[in-house]
């Protein structure tokens, strides 16, 4: 069923994302506007899991907050006239004094502490752009973009943006203190 508003709110698009014909979709709202994502490739997957698997082992070890993946769905923001944005991150992490008390079936109402996005060839360089401004500006202290393509990383804040290469390590910084990974670490040999 194809939706024939012209503006979305996050409530509606919680709605729609119930829906049968959605449920294999990776859809996410931007400004009040559907916008449909390309299904993960297998190198996306595993650098995903790679890299997942390392924060969750460190952010549980310390018991530091939560950890998802998979699209986990964040509003970013929230405007007059519907037009919300909710996007979908590979992986994120909320300190744990930010995390609701109980899990539930929403999405977070937060920005995320940490976003990462794992790059494919047919992400668009504008929305991939656009989608750091509405993290950093959501109050997301740090993300990561991997380019499984380049084996590198781009870690950006609000001051700026650093790009890695396979021999230099990734940091937690200020929000996961001592973590930190070399970045080969988490590409497939």
């Amino acid at each position: 069923m194809e939706v024939k508003e012209r503006i979305i709110s996050a409530e509606r698009f919680f709605e729609l994302m119930e829906r049968p014909e959605y449920l294999d979709r990776v859809i996410e709202l931007v400004e009040g506007e559907l916008i449909e994502m390309s299904k993960p490739t297998r190198i996306h997957g595993v650098v995903a899991a790679l890299l997942t698997a390392e924060i969750v082992f460190f952010v549980k070890r310390g018991k530091l907050g939560e950890v998802v993946s998979g699209d986990t769905g964040f509003v970013l923001a929230r405007k007059t006239g519907g037009r919300d944005t909710v996007r979908g991150l590979d992986i994120a992490f909320v300190r744990k004094s930010r995390v609701p008390d109980a899990p539930d079936f929403s999405w977070y109402e937060v920005g995320p502490d940490l976003a990462v996005e794992v790059i494919s060839p047919n992400n668009k360089t504008s929305d991939t752009h656009l989608k750091v401004m509405q993290l950093l500006k959501a109050g997301t202290r740090l993300v990561w973009l991997v380019y499984p393509e380049t084996r590198s990383v781009v870690v950006q804040t609000a001051a700026g943006a650093t790009t890695l290469s396979e021999t230099d390590s990734l940091s937690g910084g200020d929000v996961l203190p001592g973590f930190e990974i070399l970045v080969s670490d988490i590409f497939p040999s």
